[in-house]
């Protein structure tokens, strides 16, 4: 199986508790050490589990892999629609939404960002998800000039160009050019969103 006929969206299916486990134990490592070096066999030695078990997780180490990525945007995205689901005032909600982002896509070390952007089908569960958040701003800013909150700006444009300074910030563009640390750079971007937001005095 060549990488591109690698699914980006694998299918969802039940998991057994084990099963569910070792995904949670298999994206710390992900996370932590990326996953392109990696074997299965590497995997199953690193997991303490056969190789089996893992192949009834995914056929193949790339799907696997893909499984994994899936697995960890599926569940940050979660954790951040959580933390903002309680918050009325638009402007906080759009503050938290990068705050939490932030924090979400903080355990994801260069390794792993950068064996995303090596893998075309991670990729592409990373590009979906990017565009995903682009899509969620784009509706709190809209919301917000409904409200009167922000003047009345392209929330199309504005949203891809916070899309694309966050996967800048995640690829570690912005810590080379700027020094700034992610945690800096995404309150950083928050300050200026809502700044440029804010209507006219």
């Amino acid at each position: 199986m060549t990488r591109s006929e690698v699914s980006a969206r694998p299918s969802r299916r039940t998991l057994t508790a084990r099963q569910s486990d070792l995904l949670n134990r298999l994206e710390q490592l992900f996370l932590a050490e990326g996953f392109g070096a990696f074997t299965l066999d590497d995997l199953a030695a690193r997991m303490r589990c056969s190789k089996s078990t893992l192949y009834a997780l995914a056929p193949s180490k790339e799907q696997l892999s893909v499984l994994v990525v899936s697995h960890f945007f599926r569940k940050a995205t979660s954790r951040i629609e959580a933390r903002i689901a309680e918050v009325e005032d638009v402007r906080a909600r759009i503050g938290e939404y990068l705050s939490a982002a932030g924090d979400e896509l903080r355990p994801a070390g260069r390794e792993f960002i950068g064996d995303i952007a090596a893998f075309p089908p991670a990729r592409a569960v990373y590009e979906l998800n990017a565009r995903a958040a682009a899509a969620r701003i784009r509706s709190l800013i809209a919301e917000g000039v409904k409200q009167g909150a922000f003047r009345d700006v392209h929330a199309a444009l504005v949203s891809e160009m916070v899309g694309l300074t966050i996967e800048h910030i995640h690829l570690g563009v912005i810590a080379k050019r700027t020094g700034l640390s992610d945690a800096e750079a995404f309150q950083a971007l928050s300050e200026f969103l809502l700044g440029a937001l804010a209507p006219h005095a």
